[in-house]
C-alpha cells in the first residue's frame, strides 16, 4: 500500500533522536517499573532462548491487513484488559480466576472484531504475557501485545510469546529508539501500532509511520490527557489534518457509540481501537455488535 504525499504545512519537525518531552508523572511511574521488569526478564530468559523461541512459532497473523482491508467500513480492535490505574478493577468477576481472556477473545471474534488487543502489563493492568497464546487458541485474529515496550528484548519476547503486532508508545521512547523498533519489529514481522498523545510527538514520529515498510505500522491517537486522564474523542479530530495517510489511523480510548464510529468515518478515521467501554459491560461481545449496529452473536461471557 502506498502513502500519500507527505503533508505539505510548513510545521517545524524536532531534530531526529530528540527525547520526548517529560511525560506525565503516572507514565514515568509506569515506565520505571518496566525497567525493572525487563531487566528481571533478561536474567531468567537469554536473548537466545528467546530466539529460539520464537523460531518454533508459527508465522504471525497479518494485523496490518486485518484492520486496513475493511473499505468503508470501522475495523474495530477490541481489547482485553482487566483492571486500569486510573479506573482500577474494571468488573468485579474479573478477579483472580473469574477472568478468562479466551472466552472474551471468542465473543469478540462472533460479534464483528478485526483484530484483538491484549494488556500484558502485571503490575498496572492485571495482564500477562500468557495470554496472548490462550487469546490466539481462542480465536483466528490477529492480536496486538499492549504493553510498555522499551527495550528491543521485548520484541523479541513478543514474538515469542504469540504476539501478532505491539504497542510502541511515543512519550515513552526517543526517536532514535522508536526508529530501531520499527526496523526490528519489521524483521521480526510484527506490525506496529505507534502511539501518540499530543500534537508534539505525532509531528515527532510523523515522519517515521510506514518505515520501514509501509504494510507494518499503524498511527494512533490516543484520546486520553495522560495528565488529567480525561479522553475527548475530538482529539483525534482536531489533530487529523496532521496525518499524511488516514487509512493507517487508529483512534483509540473514548469510542462508546456507533455515532463516534460515523464522527470518525466522516474524517476518513475507519480504525479505532476500544477497551474500556467494552470490558465495563456485562457482555462485551454483546456490547461489541451494537457498537457495531450488528446483531449480537450470544457468547456466553459472565
Amino acid at each position: 500500500m502506498s502513502s500519500q504525499p507527505p503533508h505539505p504545512g510548513p510545521d517545524p519537525l524536532p531534530e531526529p533522536g530528540r527525547a520526548p518531552a517529560e511525560p506525565p508523572a503516572v507514565l514515568r511511574e509506569i515506565v520505571a517499573h518496566k525497567r525493572e521488569e525487563v531487566e528481571a526478564a533478561k536474567a531468567r530468559v537469554s536473548l537466545g532462548e528467546l530466539e529460539a523461541m520464537v523460531a518454533q512459532e508459527e508465522p504471525p497473523r497479518n494485523f496490518f491487513r486485518a484492520v486496513t482491508r475493511s473499505g468503508r467500513q470501522t475495523a474495530v480492535i477490541a481489547e482485553i484488559k482487566r483492571r486500569s490505574p486510573s479506573a482500577g478493577l474494571i468488573r468485579p468477576e474479573y478477579d483472580g480466576d473469574g477472568f478468562q481472556p479466551e472466552r472474551i477473545a471468542q465473543a469478540y471474534f462472533r460479534n464483528g472484531a478485526s483484530a484483538i488487543s491484549c494488556l500484558t502489563d502485571e503490575k498496572f493492568f492485571g495482564g500477562r504475557l500468557s495470554y496472548l497464546h490462550r487469546v490466539k487458541a481462542a480465536a483466528p485474529l490477529p492480536v496486538l501485545r499492549k504493553d510498555f515496550l522499551i527495550d528491543p528484548y521485548q520484541l523479541w519476547e513478543s514474538r515469542a510469546h504469540g504476539a501478532d503486532a505491539v504497542l510502541l508508545i511515543a512519550e515513552c521512547l526517543t526517536e532514535s529508539q522508536i526508529v530501531d523498533m520499527l526496523i526490528l519489529a519489521q524483521q521480526l514481522q510484527l506490525t506496529v501500532l505507534l502511539e501518540v498523545h499530543d500534537m508534539e510527538n505525532l509531528l515527532r514520529v510523523r515522519p517515521h509511520v510506514g518505515f520501514p515498510h509501509p504494510a507494518y505500522c499503524l498511527l494512533g491517537i490516543n484520546n486520553r490527557d495522560l495528565s488529567t486522564m480525561r479522553v475527548d474523542l475530538g482529539h483525534t479530530l482536531r489533530l487529523v489534518d496532521l496525518v499524511d495517510d488516514r487509512r493507517v489511523l487508529v483512534s483509540e480510548s473514548g469510542i462508546k457509540t456507533p455515532e463516534d464510529l460515523s464522527r470518525l468515518s466522516s474524517e476518513a478515521v475507519r480504525i479505532v481501537l476500544v477497551g474500556e467501554h467494552l470490558m465495563r459491560q456485562p457482555s462485551p461481545g454483546k456490547a461489541l455488535a451494537e457498537l457495531l449496529g450488528r446483531k449480537p452473536v450470544e457468547d456466553g461471557t459472565p
